[in-house]
């Protein structure tokens, strides 16, 4: 009986090893066939070269960008493209943001009915926009005579403004459109030339022409022409951790190069070199450039009255030349502000002015 007993021990410890066997065999089998934690989200996130966007090459090669998509849990991937081709490939589904004047992003993905939200105000021209002339001529000279520039661009914007602010319209000069690649060197070239409308580093480049003046620039109409980041406000609305790493890194990267330490020289530098520009060109084209380095100045502009006036500017312009889409009135399209004010159609609004993603960047 004893034996019995034994055997049946035994057997049953046996039988016991092997079901713990075959629940650890079952628990490692099913562990090792769970399904794979999702990849983050990718976005991507278009720049190009402008002494105002170059800091997005620096957050990039720096680590900064990686950091700060990780801590959302997401990924960004930064291309660097030429600036019309980034906006109209920002019209497309593969890009989700795009640096570009608040302009610009009327012009092309607004009118094209992309719904648009600005979730940082990187600066404004501080007379990086230019009018430049021969034989000392003055605005209300400039009437009847040619004037080189990129039609329907801050150029023409801000000669709009230059000639309205002397009691004179458009319809006052004859308007050559030259593409941006073309007009810098077709100016200092041709001496028949006797007026053109630019940006830097084109006038710092046209500048050093003898026998050049120049008249009016961007300082004079402040905040009107604004460099931003621009998200597609479904792909913002979805995905707030976007719009929170991309503040979080571009303010950052505003430390680092308003430090004056080595490593904001460096900072500096690595900006200069994707721009092909030495730092002292660098350091220059920035002093025309009202960068907001802090993110408290950032939200207190967007969050002011001058945004609006501006924007009322910018937007009758597009409309007067029909750049919000043929037949389209001001009117029509509305813009929306920080503080909820609306100007324009409130069941239309394509433009939104989002500050609270550089509120979350306040140290």
């Amino acid at each position: 009986m004893k034996k019995i007993f034994n055997r049946l021990s035994a057997i049953m410890a046996v039988s016991l090893i092997i079901a713990t066997i075959s629940l650890s065999s079952f628990i490692s089998d099913t562990r090792g066939k769970e399904a794979p934690a999702p990849a983050p989200k990718e976005f991507t996130v278009v720049w190009s070269i402008y002494a105002g966007w170059n800091p997005w090459a620096y957050a990039g090669s720096s680590g900064i960008m990686d950091k700060w998509a990780t801590k959302y849990g997401i990924k960004i991937k930064l291309v660097r493209m030429d600036y019309m081709p980034s906006i109209e490939a920002f019209t497309t589904p593969s890009v989700d943001a795009c640096v570009m004047t608040n302009m610009d992003c009327l012009t092309i993905p607004v009118a094209g009915g992309i719904a648009c939200s600005s979730v940082i105000v990187g600066d404004y021209s501080n007379g990086n926009d230019a009018l430049i002339v021969r034989n000392n001529l003055t605005i209300p000279q400039l009437k009847g005579k040619k004037v080189n520039l990129v039609q329907f661009s801050v150029s023409h914007y801000m000669l709009s403004r230059a000639l309205d602010m002397n009691n004179m319209t458009d319809d006052d000069v004859k308007i050559v459109n030259v593409s941006d690649s073309d007009i810098g060197p077709a100016f200092i070239a041709n001496k028949d030339q006797e007026a053109v409308v630019t940006w830097n580093p084109l006038v710092m480049e046209i500048m050093k022409t003898p026998g050049v003046k120049k008249i009016f620039d961007s300082s004079q109409i402040p905040g009107e022409i604004l460099d931003l980041m621009i998200v597609k406000t479904k792909v913002l609305q979805a995905n707030p951790e976007l719009g929170k790493a991309l503040a979080g890194a571009w303010f950052e990267v505003m430390d680092i190069m308003s430090s004056r330490t080595d490593k904001g020289k460096g900072a500096l530098e690595a900006m200069a070199k994707v721009g092909g520009s030495s730092l002292i060109e660098y350091q220059n084209q920035l002093k025309t450039t009202a960068m907001f380095y802090k993110a408290a100045d950032a939200v207190a502009y967007t969050n002011g009255e001058d945004i609006k006036t501006n924007m009322r500017r910018v937007r009758n312009f597009c409309s007067k030349y029909e750049l919000l889409g043929t037949g389209v009135k001001a009117d029509d399209l509305g813009i929306k502000f920080s503080d909820g004010t609306v100007i324009g159609n409130k069941n239309n609004i394509l433009f939104t002015y989002d500050a609270s993603y550089m509120q979350g960047a306040i140290k």
